[in-house]
This record gives structure tokens, C-alpha cells and sequence, in this order.
């Protein structure tokens, strides 16, 4: 396990409590207790209150995907488009799993949650997911796709993944998650080639 100084542990904590209750269900008090910090730490770290902490939080999450992206294209010796798809999928499948299906991607919750009532934080989701779309697109581009074509093949894989995820969720069964990565890995990789 990664060691997190107070301040870390409030943003990872916030973003977790998002990803099960959305924003509005996640209350700062709540983000303390989950961090062990203490409530001090608040004013102290984040004097714009919870709009800061949440702000941070989907930033955090946002790059936590950006890393998923370039750890399989860094660590796999013949990345593919399809085994890239693949192997997101196949971690949301073991992490959904692994929480009982209760906690899917802090970015959709908020935008589901918040996106109307607050526009601060619909442009933080939607820089959140360009922080995400960004690493995607160049790793399709270095796997061989034009760029004209990276870019909306990497919508589609988000767009893909998240509904997925909402499908498994909602039915508490990675079954939609396996369906997509096997409908789109050879649609991905045929592009490439």
C-alpha cells in the first residue's frame, strides 16, 4: 500500500467517497474520517472547502486513468489498440469485483451527479477526461493509427468502458465489460493494421 501524507489521503479518500455517492452524496466530514486526518486539515489544506477538495479529487482520478494507459503501453512489449481496450476492461472487471460492485469511475459519478448545476466542476470533468483521452490517443497513435483516426477511437474505448461499467453495476455482473473488450479488440486492432 501506498503511504499518503494527510493531504493525499483527503483527495484519494474524497475521490473514492465520490466514486460510491457521487458529489453530492459525499460530505467533507465524511472524506476526513475515510482519510484518518485530522478535521484541522481541512482549512489548512484546502481553504476553497469541499469544491476544492472535489476539484482535486476527479484531477487525481483523471491522471489515476492517464497512468493505466501508459503503464500497459510501457509494459507490455507489443502493446496492441485491442489488448489495451482489453486490458482496461479487465481492470475495471477485477476492481468492481473486488468492492462489490459499488464503486464505479469518479468521473461519471460527478458528471451524472453535478455537470448541470455547477459549471466549475462540469470543466473539471471535462478536463478530466481530456487528461484521460490525451495518453490514450498518442498510445493508439504509436500503436500505428492515424491521428484523424486515433482520436475518435479513443472516445469510443471511454465512452465503451464507462458504459460498460455503469451496465455491470447496475447488474452487479462484469458480463458487459467482457462483451465489450471482446466486441472491440479486433475492431481496435484492425485499424491499426
Amino acid at each position: 500500500m501506498v503511504e499518503r501524507s494527510p493531504r493525499e489521503r483527503i483527495v484519494y479518500s474524497c475521490a473514492q467517497l465520490i466514486r460510491e455517492r457521487g458529489v453530492t452524496g459525499t460530505g467533507v466530514r465524511d472524506v476526513v474520517a475515510r482519510a484518518q486526518a485530522p478535521r484541522g486539515s481541512l482549512q489548512h489544506y484546502f481553504p476553497g472547502g469541499k469544491e476544492q477538495i472535489v476539484h482535486e479529487a476527479l484531477e487525481w482520478s483523471a491522471e489515476f486513468a492517464a497512468s493505466r494507459v501508459r503503464e500497459y503501453v510501457e509494459g507490455t512489449p507489443a502493446p496492441t489498440p485491442g489488448g489495451l481496450f482489453a486490458a482496461l476492461a479487465g481492470q475495471w472487471q477485477a476492481d468492481l469485483a473486488a468492492r462489490g460492485f459499488a464503486a464505479g469511475c469518479p468521473l461519471v459519478a460527478a458528471a451524472a451527479d453535478i455537470a448541470a448545476s455547477s459549471d466549475a466542476l462540469r470543466e473539471t470533468i471535462r478536463d478530466g477526461f481530456e487528461t484521460w483521452l490525451a495518453p490514450l490517443r498518442a498510445a493508439l497513435h504509436r500503436m500505428g493509427l492515424p491521428v484523424d483516426r486515433a482520436a475518435p477511437l479513443a472516445v469510443l474505448m471511454i465512452s465503451s468502458l464507462e458504459g460498460a461499467i455503469v451496465l455491470a453495476r447496475s447488474q452487479r455482473d462484469p458480463a458487459p465489460l467482457a462483451a465489450v473488450a471482446g466486441e472491440l479488440r479486433p475492431l481496435l486492432d484492425a485499424a491499426a493494421s
